[in-house]
């Protein structure tokens, strides 16, 4: 991660934050103003109660997630495809060689102690990344789970139902065992996105992790349990789940804009917290663009790769600005091609698509508003529009808030597209308004 703050500031993406903040709210208020005038990261030199600089905003833009995986001239989703598919790649611009330097131990609460919405009930680890190996097979997985702070020797994590991490708890926990597993705060962009995946249970997200860094991953010896960690994390917690104990966590402001309350979640016991020499601290405001992004790109190449196997001229998928919607970029062959592609849409992924838009190659799906004038100008809102009632939503969804579908095609009349060509002012988008304005 500090090799990372160096590339970003010496690229101008990175604005820096000279005055201490209070970890409690404060932090977490400035990275959410900040998002709102700029894509570029923040690091926060000084941070109350803690020696580490922390850095936010990070994953926050569409065009760096690109970097970072090395697309160049191909979308996010394209590829995505060829990284999860294995298929060999060139390293992308961004993938420094760890260097294998002495870890320093410390406390968990030396680190920063970030409470980041009005009711959340304790500091909570956002990007905290959980690296565990399947008890059977001893494949290393990589996930997300927010986890909260009790003490320096306790965290409580939600770990739900559909994670591999769940499955492996869960084994180890029917034979009496803890699962041990190392929390990794601060990963390179290559673990941190690969932790994005969802790949089946059996593949390996650090070699995923590999692929994207164009390098097997450096790998070092836990301190105090029996498993590897990139050499470059910038802070690693040790420790392990404890079978059969549960204890209240929360609430807690998670990604869909609202609070998940108190209820009974795992335990993970901490055996060691160790950094680098000069660790940053990676901070994550659940449901802001840092944590929407990485999430909508994985979500749109998951669905993006069921629709190119399914219905012909799919071109991209996007999943903004929330993860619920699906637009789908198309060159259309025929007519009602549109809606073939809303129906492969609604059946490939099932928990997130909500809403689903398909539209010409002309529109830019990266922006609602060009997505939605494509709705209303072309062509009729009735006809072109569908709700489909009572259909499931979240394989967990008791109230049934995430059910029904709402779709969309809002791509032109089929034999009448030159009615509907796109206006344009002739060299608008190449103007330098320097040479105009005083």
């Amino acid at each position: 991660m500090d090799e990372l703050v160096e590339y970003l500031e010496s690229r101008g993406e990175l604005a820096l934050v000279e005055r201490e903040v209070d970890p409690r709210f404060e932090l977490a208020a400035v990275a959410v103003a900040l998002q709102k005038q700029s894509e570029d990261a923040v690091l926060f030199r000084k941070v109350g109660g803690t020696k580490f600089p922390v850095v936010a905003n990070v994953y926050g833009s569409h065009r760096r997630l690109c970097a970072m995986i090395g697309a160049g001239e191909r979308s996010f989703a394209e590829r995505w495809l060829e990284l999860t598919e294995g298929r060999q790649s060139n390293p992308a611009p961004f993938a420094p060689a760890a260097a294998c330097e002495p870890h320093v131990e410390c406390t968990l609460g030396d680190l920063p102690q970030i409470t980041y919405h009005a009711r959340d009930g304790a500091p909570y680890f956002t990007s905290a990344i959980y690296l565990a190996k399947d008890p059977d097979t001893g494949t290393p997985n990589l996930s997300f789970h927010r986890s909260m702070y009790v003490s320096d020797g306790e965290l409580r994590v939600r770990l739900g139902s559909t994670h591999d991490l769940a499955s492996y708890q869960a084994r180890a926990e029917a034979r009496g065992e803890p699962l041990e597993a190392a929390l990794i705060l601060g990963a390179s962009p290559a673990l941190f996105l690969a932790a994005c995946a969802s790949l089946p249970i059996d593949d390996s997200e650090i070699d995923l992790a590999g692929r994207i860094a164009g390098r097997p991953l450096e790998m070092r010896r836990c301190h105090s349990i029996d498993l590897e960690v990139p050499v470059d994390a910038s802070i690693v917690v040790e420790g392990r789940f404890l079978p059969n104990v549960k204890r209240p966590e929360g609430p807690f402001g998670e990604f869909m804009g609202n609070y998940v309350e108190v209820g009974d979640n795992h335990v993970f016991e901490v055996t060691a917290v160790t950094h680098r020499p000069g660790a940053v601290f990676n901070a994550l405001v659940c449901g802001s663009t840092d944590d929407l992004r990485p999430l909508e790109a994985v979500t749109a190449a998951r669905v993006y790769r069921h629709l190119r196997n399914t219905v012909p001229g799919v071109l991209d998928v996007s999943c903004r600005p929330n993860v619920m919607i699906t637009i789908v970029r198309i060159r259309k062959q025929y007519e009602g091609h549109g809606k073939h592609v809303i129906l492969a849409a609604l059946g490939s992924y099932l928990d997130y698509n909500k809403v689903v838009i398909v539209v010409d190659e002309d529109v830019d799906i990266y922006n609602l508003e060009d997505v939605m004038w494509a709705y209303l100008t072309r062509g009729r809102a009735d006809t072109r529009a569908m709700i489909l009632n009572d259909i499931p939503g979240f394989y967990r969804d008791p109230m049934k808030d995430h059910w029904g579908r709402l779709a969309i095609d809002a791509t032109m009349p089929w034999g009448r597209e030159a009615e509907f060509a796109r206006k344009h002012v002739p060299g608008a988008d190449s103007i330098d308004l320097s040479e105009y304005l005083a």
